[in-house]
């Protein structure tokens, strides 16, 4: 079969032919509706200092944004999850857990320490099949299309950045940067009843159009001016009681915390590829919060999942480009430009 594969420690993928894949035990054998392209796929490809831990694991097939179809169980899958079957759409959850470790042995799976990301260091959904534990298949309801399905593991970074950041009614939310990541946010958080939810990117025209697509006024684009001057007419109401980054930019931390309000909280969801220097000084006088917020726990993918089929129109919105596996590439450089909210990448037996 046909897949996107990151083949040696150096910058590019390859589309290339690889082995069909087999499920071994507990796992299923998915026949793959949609992959989307997100930033860290786009680092795998960049080769940035931040993915050199997956030497070991190329030859890989990338892509870990994805849902598919059950078309296979492997060994005694059938006794893991008896309501998934042949047939079922599931939404993939990519981190695997060891099953061996302290952590998961006492059933606390998301404190596991040796845990494997499908797309990154286990073969993933840039393909027309992908073999994956049983136990990180997330059904989803009749009703929800695969591609809606896909958005579901960026879905989950966002509900968690937003319940990092402990948004509540009356909020006020700042989020920095307005791709995928950024625009789940927008909308979690004003699930969540933020009185206001303010976004802003460097040159993203047509991110932004989605976000005003989804209801969202208050967008603005920092291309060409100061941040604190484009902020300047929002923290003249005050400044914000959660900042959400979700950029990697590190020219956009101390604005940030210059944004947020004694005791507010900036929650930081971009991968920076260096270090990025704080005051730490003005951070203690101001008694503000800086949290770190990644991968979601299991426990909320169903809750996301829900939100999926509640606002299935809304989230399709996100996406505004489609390309045959033949083509990643070219989905690739409409992510990489910025000109697409999200991508994703379908193999052509779904054409």
């Amino acid at each position: 079969m046909q897949a996107l594969r990151k083949t040696e420690p150096s910058h590019g993928l390859t589309l290339t032919q690889a082995d069909m894949p087999a499920p071994g035990p507990g796992e299923v054998l998915l026949r793959v509706h949609s992959a989307g392209v997100c930033g860290t796929d786009l680092h795998i490809a960049e080769w940035t200092r931040s993915y050199h831990f997956l030497t070991p694991a190329l030859p890989v097939t990338i892509g870990h944004e994805f849902s598919g179809e059950i078309a296979a169980l492997g060994e005694g899958a059938e006794n893991l999850a008896p309501g998934l079957t042949v047939g079922q759409m599931v939404a993939v959850r990519p981190s695997v857990t060891c099953g061996r470790c302290a952590a998961c042995t006492s059933g606390n799976f998301d404190g596991c320490t040796t845990r494997r990301g499908i797309g990154v260091l286990r073969n993933g959904g840039f393909a027309p099949w992908a073999a994956v534990p049983l136990r990180n298949c997330v059904p989803v309801p009749a009703g929800v299309q695969g591609d809606v399905a896909a958005l579901a593991e960026p879905l989950t970074v966002s509900h968690e950045a937003v319940r990092t950041a402990g948004v509540r009614p009356g909020h006020r939310v700042l989020v920095l940067g307005p791709g995928n990541i950024g625009q789940g946010i927008a909308l979690f958080a004003r699930a969540a009843g933020a009185a206001q939810v303010v976004v802003a990117g460097h040159g993203d025209a047509p991110r932004l159009a989605v976000l005003r697509a989804m209801g969202f006024d208050d967008v603005l684009d920092f291309e060409g001016s100061d941040m604190d001057a484009a902020l300047a007419p929002y923290l003249a109401r005050g400044r914000f009681d959660a900042v959400i980054e979700a950029t990697g930019a590190a020219a956009v931390i101390a604005p940030a915390l210059r944004a947020l309000k004694v005791h507010g909280v900036l929650v930081i969801t971009g991968i920076h590829a260096a270090p990025v220097p704080i005051d730490l000084t003005a951070l203690v006088r101001n008694h503000q919060e800086l949290r770190g917020s990644y991968r979601a726990p299991e426990s909320a993918w169903p809750e996301v999942v829900r939100f999926m089929q509640e606002h299935q129109p809304l989230l399709r919105q996100m996406i505004t480009h489609r390309v045959p596996l033949s083509r990643a590439e070219e989905g690739f450089a409409l992510a990489r430009a910025r000109h697409a909210s999200k991508v994703l990448v379908q193999p052509e037996h779904q054409a």
